[in-house]
């Protein structure tokens, strides 16, 4: 939790609460059902809730705006990305059931009124939201296809190693290296990969 603090320093107490929820909340989870590989569970709070945040240190979402998170397995980036971003809409989808059953979980115990969780596969989600975010789910391309037409605005997708070959026929795309807002090592090759909506 102290790393979370070390880069967000304006958390409100209601949002520090249910970010400390989190670990205890997902560590029960996780033996249920494993969301998260056991070894990478000491490092939860870097390597799962802060890189979600790194979203944030590109773009603070509004109030008026909604969000949709593909393939967002036990909530990664959207659970995150509710708590800092309360007044913003949160869609979070995942084919896979026993998932969606966490995040629904997660959802209730943490009363986080901005999330929509829902078992239905991206071709099937039908709104048009403002922006889409989602962590290696996919190559880029395929991504890009699977999202076609449901952003007004961008796509922000977190991924890390050589994405020069996925990106090679994209236009107009933006990244941005996390270790330049997150000084750990685990964020050296992570990246997040920002396309515009013309």
């Amino acid at each position: 939790m102290r790393i979370l603090k070390k880069y967000f320093k304006g958390l409100s107490s209601d949002q520090e609460k249910k970010f400390e929820a989190l670990f205890d909340l997902y560590l029960s989870w996780n033996s249920k059902i494993n969301l998260i590989s056991r070894k990478d569970f000491n490092n939860f709070y870097e390597r799962h809730v802060l890189h979600s945040l790194s979203i944030a240190k590109i773009l603070k979402f509004k109030c008026d705006e909604s969000i949709l998170d593909v393939g967002t397995g036990g909530g990664f980036p959207g659970i995150p990305l509710a708590i800092l971003f309360p007044s913003t809409s949160f869609y979070l989808i995942d084919k896979t059931k026993k998932k969606i059953k966490v995040v629904n979980s997660i959802k209730k115990k943490l009363e986080l009124n901005n999330v929509n969780a829902l078992n239905i596969d991206a071709n099937d989600f039908t709104k048009k939201v403002d922006f889409i975010v989602a962590r290696a789910v996919t190559n880029m391309k395929d991504f890009q296809y699977l999202v076609r037409n449901k952003s007004k605005k961008g796509i922000f997708y977190l991924k890390g190693g050589d994405l020069s070959y996925e990106i090679a026929t994209f236009k107009n795309v933006q990244f941005y290296d996390i270790n330049k807002f997150f000084k750990e090592p685990f964020f050296e090759t992570k990246k997040i990969v920002y396309i515009p909506i013309d």
